[in-house]
């Protein structure tokens, strides 16, 4: 139980750390300094943890990167589509 309360807070941490970001560009639409690169290989990185908490049917590693993941997947998103208007631009 004590693994599983530790696994629950780091998690916590790291998760919750995304919001400030997601905030901001959804408030601000500001993406610029944002690379499309990192936020793609991270979000698969998180994509996949997922699975692997999944398969190991671990709550704290499931909970933190479905979170984790539906954040950088928006930050992702607004990046992409900011990129995507800009250069049609």
């Amino acid at each position: 139980m004590e693994k599983t309360l530790l696994g629950i807070a780091a998690a916590c941490c790291t998760t919750l750390a995304f919001i400030p970001q997601v905030m901001h560009s959804l408030r601000t639409g500001e993406t610029e300094g944002i690379s499309v690169g990192m936020y793609a290989i991270f979000t698969l990185g998180v994509a996949l943890w997922f699975g692997y908490g999944w398969l190991q049917q671990d709550l704290p590693i499931l909970l933190a990167n479905g979170v984790t993941l539906a954040l950088a997947g928006t930050i992702l998103g607004l990046v992409i589509r900011n990129r995507w208007f800009r250069a049609k631009d």
